[in-house]
Formats: structure tokens, C-alpha cells, sequence
């Protein structure tokens, strides 16, 4: 039920927002250098290595800054993730996309291929996963996904990667298909209001 779920609603809304796409991609390449697409590398369920695709919403060389920021301790999460609410890294087009979660909208052609989930965990990025216990790893038992329990819950106040792990296994031991509506609904007035960021 989860997979027809997530392909109804995932064919649906990638067609529906097709032109948004192109706008997306048109305003990118005449901002800024680089790719339209960040393709990151994440870990999906089993522990298993995808690829998925984000509008790029930083400088080219924003990986290898975020190294040289986490070694000097420039990280507000407590762990594993990586934010700073003012990063120097974001592009002024890419800070409108992530106020309004736009820039996670390829990640619907993942849902559709069946790497992610609409509502799962939130991704972990390959080279994130050495800072993980095994506690934490067992939120791979099901596929990542577009939204999460993290994101209804308050993303911007919520900087300790355990407790996220909390919301994601509480997730996982009481999913329900009426569960993932019940976060997609409460997920719209999060980005349409501009929560996310």
C-alpha cells in the first residue's frame, strides 16, 4: 500500500509541477556557476548506496567547505547533521528554494524509482554514516523519505540527532498509511509558509 501510495501521489505531483521545474532550472543557470542538480550521496534502506537528486542551492565547492567547517566546530546540529542557519554556502536563489522546500522537489523522481519514500527518515548522507551507532542505524529498516516526523515536528528547533532518531523509530514502530497522510498534510503549511529553513 505504501509503494502505490507513493507512486500515485509522486507520478502525479511530478507532472503537476513539470513547468515549476524548468523556472527552477532556468533561474539557476543564469545565477550562478554550476549544475542545475546537487546529486547526493545517501543511505537508503538496508544500508543500501543511492544517488538523488536536489536543486543546487550552494557554491560548487560547498562539501569540501563544510569539512573545513565542521573541524572548526561550525555546526549547530549537535551531530551527524550538518547546519548553520547563515551559511555563506547558500546561493541568494538557493535560500528562496530551501525557505520553501523547492529545492527538494526532484527528489519525487526518487519516490517514483522506489529509492525513497514520501514519508520515511530524513536521508543520511555516505559519509555521515561512520559518525552513526547502532542505534541510529536502525532507522535504514525503511527506505528514507521526502518528509518526516523531524520536519512536523520542528526542524529548525530540533538540533540533537538523537532525538530525531527517537521521532524516526517511534515512525517505523507505528506506521500506518493514515500516519504518512497525516504527515504529507501537516507538511504543506511547513513549506508553504516557509518553516523549513
Amino acid at each position: 500500500m505504501k509503494r502505490t501510495f507513493d507512486i500515485m501521489v509522486s507520478s502525479a505531483a511530478l507532472l503537476l509541477l513539470s513547468s515549476l521545474f524548468l523556472l527552477c532550472a532556468g533561474l539557476l543557470k543564469l545565477s550562478s556557476r554550476g549544475p542545475v542538480f546537487y546529486r547526493w550521496r545517501i543511505i537508503g534502506q538496508n544500508g543500501r548506496r543511492i544517488t538523488s537528486c536536489k536543486f543546487r542551492t550552494m557554491v560548487e565547492d560547498a562539501e569540501q567547505i563544510e569539512i573545513k567547517l565542521r573541524q572548526n566546530g561550525n555546526n549547530e546540529m549537535a551531530s551527524v547533521y550538518f547546519k548553520l542557519r547563515e551559511d555563506k554556502r547558500v546561493t541568494p536563489v538557493g535560500k528562496f528554494l530551501r525557505k520553501f522546500s523547492i529545492d527538494e522537489l526532484p527528489s519525487l523522481y526518487s519516490v517514483l524509482k522506489g529509492d525513497l519514500s514520501l514519508v520515511g527518515p530524513r536521508p543520511v548522507r555516505e559519509h555521515e554514516l561512520i559518525l552513526l551507532n547502532d542505534q541510529q542505524k536502525k532507522r535504514f529498516a525503511v527506505k528514507p523519505g521526502a518528509t518526516s516526523l523531524w520536519v512536523i515536528a520542528g526542524k529548525n528547533k530540533i538540533s540533537d540527532f538523537d532525538e530525531i532518531v527517537k521521532l524516526d523509530l517511534n515512525y517505523i514502530n507505528n506506521w500506518s498509511l493514515l500516519l504518512d497522510l497525516k504527515i504529507l498534510l501537516k507538511t504543506i503549511p511547513v513549506i508553504v509558509l516557509g518553516k523549513n529553513y
